[in-house]
Formats: C-alpha cells, structure tokens, sequence
C-alpha cells in the first residue's frame, strides 16, 4: 500500500524540523516550504496527497494560500496546524475549505490522525475546540457575514503591510507595484468594511485577525 504524500508548510524551522522526524514515521514527507507562495509553487510540483500548513506565514499566509490553490483543484486537502486556539482562526480555515485544523500543542497526538482523515476528505478538528467551534458555526449564520472574506487577497496583503508601518511607496516597492494602487487598495477597503479612516481601517485589521494571519 502506497503512504500518503505530505507536504509541510511552516516558516519556523526548530518546528518544522521535529513536525517532519514525527511526519517520516508515518509518510512520504514529499517537502517542506516556509512561506506561502513557495506552497502554491510546490504544490504544482510535488502533488502531495495532504497539505499541512501554518496560518501565519510570510507572503501569503495559509488560509489565503489555500483560496488560491482551490481555484485551480477544489479537491485540494490541507490540514492546518496553528498555535491559533480561537475558533474564529477555525472558521476562517474551514470556510476555506480546509480538511483539519490541528493545535500545534496537539500535534502529537492528533496529526497523524488529521492527515489521514484528510486523505479519505474526512475534517479533522482538534477536540480541544471542536465544541466551541461547532457552537460558533451554529450561531454564526452564513460564512458570507465574514467581513475579512469580502477583501481580496491583494487587499489583505496590503493592509497587513499598514498595519505593520509601512508608507504606500514602501508597500508598492515591495509589493512591485504602484503607489498609486496601493492607496486605490486602501480606499477600497475602507468603502468595502464600511470604515472613515486610515486608524479604523489598522483596527479592524487588528480586532479581526487578520494582520496576524
């Protein structure tokens, strides 16, 4: 019987160096990436069989890498291990599209167990959460009242980048684009979310995670 390909995503690598001696025991460890465009670019190459990736990784994080990677195979699994004990993190991932979401403190007892629901599409859901989250998911109404999903992934890319200081001209260096979309961006956002000002547009970015994702 062939083992399940799996292709780790993680930008902390003392974290990546004992997820992949626990991962090799059990599977074919096709790679490991640190960031999310290096996953888009890996997934294309290796064609593992299950994804387990952070959140919280540079250039895209990992809830935005698997919206991308949905486009092109909606079959795609990926199970995500986070030290993000919030369930609205959860939400957000299963939203996505996401097969598991795993605590990283968990990951011992639970990631082998993610991985191979991932593989038969089953989700997986760390117990130490699954209540809150299902009570969450019952209260929540339509996944579509998730502000942050109204904002595409260029625009969620830029406001993380506010959020850390960085002026529009530093942005569009970075981002190899202009200054002027930049601030285009920006006020799209604002007229989007509903928001005044530069420091209301900071706060929702903080309040709804999404400059820690």
């Amino acid at each position: 019987m062939n083992r399940i390909r799996v292709l780790l995503a993680d930008d902390h690598r003392i974290v990546a160096e004992g997820l992949k001696r626990l991962l090799e025991s059990e599977f074919e460890l096709a790679g490991v990436v640190e960031d999310g465009r290096a996953l888009l670019a890996a997934v294309q190459e290796l064609k593992p069989d299950v994804i387990i990736s952070d959140i919280s990784m540079p250039e895209l994080n990992g809830v935005e890498a698997l919206e991308e990677l949905k486009r092109t195979d909606p079959d795609v699994r990926l199970v995500f291990l986070t030290m993000h004990h919030n369930t609205a993190y959860a939400r957000r991932a299963l939203d996505a599209g996401a097969l598991g979401y795993v605590l990283k403190h968990s990951a011992t007892e639970e990631l082998i167990m993610a991985v191979r629901a991932a593989s038969m599409g089953r989700t997986f859901v760390s117990p130490a959460i699954a209540g809150d989250l299902m009570q969450l998911m019952r209260e929540g109404g339509d996944a579509g009242e998730d502000p942050v999903r109204k904002l595409t992934l260029r625009q969620r890319e830029i406001l993380r980048l506010l959020v850390d200081g960085h002026s529009a001209k530093v942005i569009a260096a970075r981002l190899e684009i202009s200054a002027r979309t930049v601030e285009f961006h920006k006020y799209s956002m604002m007229e989007t979310l509903g928001v005044t000002s530069s420091a209301e547009l900071i706060r929702f970015a903080l309040q709804s995670g999404v400059s820690d994702t």
